[in-house]
């Protein structure tokens, strides 16, 4: 069986956020900016490669395949809407620039993390990843919340685990700790004791919130079946 998303539910999911952003925002410590059509079709657009790469077995955090990454940060700022890279292009290469380059963070940092963190269920490894994306130094100068989300679906959906979609239910839970990841150093004393204490709290929201509408199971026949159990 191969996992792949079922991106029908998940639009769903991400539209019903997009109706009541309003009540949700207002919850919030710190407000977020709006969740419009063009930062939904650009998501569903960093949806789509997820599950591209699920269906072709990419592991974006091999050897030369780390420019996967760097396309699903475009894909969160632009989609690929030609017009849009082509005015997004000087922003594209600077972040391209920073990901390889960026000393005590970028590509060759969070590979290493992953590595050191091998042997943690998938629930801890996600929530860390995202919160090594988050915490400063970020691994891209633009859309870390977003392409974060994405990188943790990815690993969740890779092991049979439903992806994070952002739900009515859970935009808060999730808001809160990234906005404290993303206000925090990993290196020195943040690093021992808040960046452990965020990657619990996310790793506890992943677990809980997991919905299983949102994967689907490919049988070697090539027929889709629900996860729901």
């Amino acid at each position: 069986m191969t996992a792949r998303l079922d991106l029908a539910a998940i639009d769903a999911s991400l539209r019903a956020v997009q109706r009541d952003f309003d009540r949700v925002n207002r919850t919030l410590r710190s407000p977020r900016d709006p969740l419009t059509d063009e930062v939904l079709v650009n998501m569903m657009s960093g949806y789509r490669l997820v599950d591209e790469a699920l269906a072709d077995g990419v592991d974006p955090f091999r050897l030369g395949n780390s420019e996967w990454l760097l396309e699903l940060n475009a894909r969160v700022l632009c989609g690929t809407d030609e017009a849009k890279r082509r005015e997004y292009a000087p922003h594209i290469a600077m972040t391209a620039q920073d990901f390889y380059a960026q000393e005590g963070g970028g590509i060759g940092g969070l590979v290493e993390w992953l590595q050191r963190h091998a042997g943690e269920d998938v629930w801890n490894r996600a929530a860390g990843t995202y919160i090594q994306i988050l915490s400063r130094p970020q691994l891209y100068i633009e859309g870390n919340h977003r392409a974060g989300s994405l990188i943790m679906s990815y690993l969740l959906a890779r092991e049979g685990e439903p992806p994070f979609v952002l739900s009515r239910a859970n935009a808060r839970a999730y808001f809160e700790p990234s906005l404290l990841a993303k206000e925090t150093r990993r290196n020195g004393l943040d690093g021992l004791t808040e960046v452990p204490r965020l990657k619990r709290a996310v790793a506890r929201l992943l677990e809980r919130t997991s919905d299983s509408r949102h994967l689907l199971l490919v049988a070697h026949s090539g027929r889709y079946q629900s996860s729901r159990k």
